[in-house]
């Protein structure tokens, strides 16, 4: 897997590059992946602009500064994401916050659907969930750790109504968008402090 990583890191975007290649292909009326049918355009077109507000809004805690700054390994965050995700808007901008204050870490994004042989070594209860952060050591490429795709309490929210979708096919509907609604209650309530602690955690 090491030589696999090395060739997608060489051709990772920076998060500025990221966000420019969705900026253009958002454009030409296009989003990240093979469908760009109005509902993913949609989902883009919104989390474009979560994204350029949480860049300006996100605040890392004194802990959280004070902890990452600390450390002094080299090492290489690689995240796979889509344009069209909503956790992904959510949290990008908290990971590049945090790169953005060690010097030693190296951030590195590419998209699920272009890197299957990699996401597929990193699935969540066996399907391809993004945003995934993989942590490697930036000489060796040995995986040091993964977080994702969302923080752990958000990530029951997710499954319960997965479960009751399954068991409810008639409401599943309703069940998704009721989660939906929860879920960006809970990230306007939490303003990133989860995802700062659960990623200091796995450093």
């Amino acid at each position: 897997m090491k030589k696999l990583l090395r060739n997608i890191i060489n051709k990772a975007w920076s998060y500025d590059a990221y966000q420019t290649k969705v900026y253009e292909l958002f454009d030409q009326g296009k989003t990240t992946g093979m469908n760009h049918s109005v509902a993913m355009m949609n989902y883009t077109k919104l989390n474009i602009f979560r994204m350029k507000r949480l860049d300006k809004t996100t605040r890392l805690t004194e802990n959280t500064i004070t902890q990452i700054q600390r450390e002094t390994r080299k090492v290489i965050w690689l995240v796979i994401t889509e344009a069209w995700c909503g956790d992904a808007a959510q949290i990008m901008p908290v990971i590049n916050k945090l790169a953005l204050e060690n010097e030693y870490i190296d951030l590195n994004i590419i998209l699920r659907d272009e890197n299957l042989g990699i996401m597929d070594q990193f699935l969540t209860n066996g399907t391809r969930s993004i945003p995934i952060l993989i942590i490697l050591d930036a000489k060796t490429l040995e995986v040091l750790n993964r977080w994702g795709p969302r923080p752990l309490e958000l990530q029951k929210i997710v499954m319960d109504a997965k479960f009751n979708a399954i068991n409810n096919p008639g409401e599943s509907k309703g069940i998704w968008a009721e989660a939906k609604r929860k879920a960006q209650l809970w990230y306007s309530k939490d303003k990133s402090k989860t995802i700062q602690e659960e990623i200091l955690n796995i450093m």
